[in-house]
């Protein structure tokens, strides 16, 4: 698979203020997402697929690279707490914005390879 973006837009160099680290080995790599209240992420990447577990939802806006809107959950009928385990293919550039009163705290399991 041809992956376009620079390393540096990688969630974990572009966005660690929201992003950490849980495991990584040669077949997976876990982040863990946190994203309070009021605040967006700088605009980062996910370059494998990856399996997303929602474990605190709330309203939030996913915007690709250069701002344009891909998802208000609160315009979307399907609330993401209805169903909290995901699968992805590779996300290129966006930010989430988190516009909701609860924690958006997510853990992702990308599939290396």
């Amino acid at each position: 698979m041809s992956w376009d973006w620079p390393e540096e837009l990688d969630a974990l160099v572009a966005a660690p203020a929201h992003h950490s680290l849980l495991l990584e080995n040669e077949r997976v790599r876990v982040l863990e997402t946190l994203i309070p209240p009021g605040e967006t992420t700088a605009v980062h990447t996910h370059r494998w697929p990856n399996v997303q577990h929602v474990l605190s939802s709330t309203a939030f806006i996913r915007r690709d690279g250069e701002g344009a809107v891909l998802l208000d959950t609160r315009a979307d009928s399907g609330h993401p707490d209805a169903h909290p385990t995901h699968w992805s293919e590779p996300l290129p550039p966006h930010s989430i914005e988190n516009v909701g009163e609860r924690d958006l705290r997510v853990i992702m399991v990308e599939l290396k390879g």
